[in-house]
């Protein structure tokens, strides 16, 4: 079918100048204008023909406003219903559609054509013209109507406006009345005949583009954790093993003199396992250390002055924070003789928390965390301005924050250019006395430690404003293979 109307335009053409209207043109030959257009274009490709393209736009009835112009408008309709002497409400309601009803009454009173008592419905005016369906019936016909009176039926929803769109034709330079298609490839039937000799042959073309490759895509939150990664060890630290996700709510808790009435430890912030309930494997002289630093107290501390039990450090939870495994290596550092370390992590945590743009019961914890004699606040706070910049943060403030295992504590806020403002993007602080004497470290030893979402930062390197987008099973797979292979700088 396509050849045929092929080989219909280009005779058209020998004889004729033009095709005005690609449209007419199809309808007079007897072909689908979709079809016209098609080999128009392919036409047009081979330089055959010249095509300009043509747009129209006209309005159209919508569905309602072709039964308006069928039947009447609403109002028309319950003008027509009332007689001369008037009509009750409730009778007049009976003869006509809910819709036509209600309708009706609005435009008929605006109109000034009928009078509406509380229980009676009388005219206003003994004739009317429904100059809604007259208006509709001129639209049909293609007739010009003015500008107001469009505006008022497409406030009514009675027309929309339809676009159409066609060609007009010429003679291209390479015009010809019959299109000699050229081989695409040479077969074996065409060697035997030796008809390849007079073959012509399609050109290739060696600038087209073949088609994408499909392959692997990093997802945004592991690029940016390569990135974070990368700077990590730049500034010379070791990453830590994280590879348990569950842990007993000893390393979690009390060995960060976290006290075990904090809300933290509640159930509603917390996913405790039930099968295995309960951890066997600590080492009893550190827990009776941390024991006794809770209850009573020790290096200069009053404790919490409270009844610790060991059944609620033995409970087994899904790990809350990463510094669990900083506990760890702490108290595998101070059983050695003393060196200088630097830990960091990047991995998974878990939260009892509801899920919405911004919270996920899961997410990912950056944590750093420098081990040394004499360290101090500032310290602290020129690593902190270190770490950020490379992550392309150079605007920097602190704020006094509260966390019950480092003291003093601070929250990390940055200047967003985009945004404008100042974003918290981590918490931070110098590990206890409290936390870091029961383990066995010297009593010079200091521990300044930093922490931050992956989430978050990649959020705003990557415009994302809902973290379900970014992470769970409505990832949208078509974002991580357009984003870019690395995006620094918030």
């Amino acid at each position: 079918m396509a050849d045929e109307a092929e080989d219909a335009i280009l005779a058209y053409l020998k004889d004729n100048d033009e095709i005005s209207n690609s449209a007419k043109f199809a309808q007079d030959f007897g072909f689908g204008h979709d079809e016209i257009v098609n080999v128009i274009r392919r036409l047009h490709g081979f330089r055959f023909v010249d095509a300009q393209d043509i747009r129209r736009e006209r309005w159209v009835l919508t569905e309602e406003g072709k039964t308006y112009a069928a039947v009447g408008s609403p109002e028309f309709q319950l003008f027509s219903t009332v007689p001369p002497e008037g009509i009750a409400r409730e009778e007049l309601q009976k003869k006509l559609d809910p819709a036509v009803y209600k309708i009706g009454c609005q435009q008929a009173i605006k109109n000034k054509w009928v009078e509406m008592a509380k229980t009676h419905v009388s005219r206003k005016v003994q004739h009317a013209d429904d100059i809604v369906k007259n208006l509709l019936l001129r639209i049909q016909n293609d007739e010009a109507v003015n500008q107001e009176d469009i505006d008022a039926l497409k406030r009514r929803k009675l027309i929309i406006q339809q676009v159409w769109k066609g060609n007009s034709v010429r003679k291209g330079p390479e015009y010809a009345p019959k299109r000699k298609r050229p081989a695409t490839d040479l077969t074996r039937e065409n060697l035997q005949r030796g008809d390849w000799k007079e073959l012509e042959f399609k050109e290739y073309n060696f600038s087209a583009k073949g088609q994408p490759v499909e392959g692997g895509h990093l997802h945004p939150l592991l690029k940016v954790r390569r990135q974070v990664q990368t700077i990590f060890l730049n500034m010379g630290f070791e990453e830590m093993p994280t590879n348990n996700y569950v842990e007993s709510s000893f390393w979690n808790f009390d060995a960060l003199f976290q006290p075990q009435q904090h809300p933290a430890r509640d159930s509603h912030d917390t996913f405790f396992l039930k099968v295995p309930s309960s951890t066997k494997m600590l080492p009893e002289d550190y827990v009776e250390r941390v024991k006794e630093i809770h209850e009573s107290g020790g290096y200069q501390s009053r404790g919490y002055g409270y009844d610790w039990k060991r059944e609620e450090a033995n409970k087994n939870l899904l790990r809350t924070h990463t510094t669990a495994v900083s506990s760890r290596m702490l108290y595998a550092l101070a059983q050695k003789p003393f060196a200088p370390k630097k830990y960091y992590s990047i991995d998974r945590v878990f939260r009892n928390e509801a899920v919405d743009r911004t919270h996920l019961a899961e997410f990912h914890q950056i944590e750093g965390l420098i081990c040394d004699r004499g360290l101090t606040l500032g310290d602290l706070i020129g690593v902190l301005h270190d770490f950020f910049s490379r992550l392309g943060m150079s605007k920097l403030r602190f704020k006094p924050a509260y966390n019950p295992y480092t003291e003093p504590s601070m929250e990390i806020f940055s200047y967003h250019e985009g945004f404008k403002k100042w974003v918290e993007v981590g918490n931070s602080g110098m590990f206890r006395p409290e936390m870091l004497l029961p383990m066995g470290l010297p009593e010079d030893v200091r521990v300044i430690a930093w922490g931050l979402s992956l989430e978050r930062p990649t959020m705003i390197l990557y415009g994302i404003d809902n973290i379900r987008d970014l992470f769970g099973p409505k990832v949208d797979l078509g974002l991580i293979k357009r984003n870019p292979i690395c995006r620094l700088g918030l």
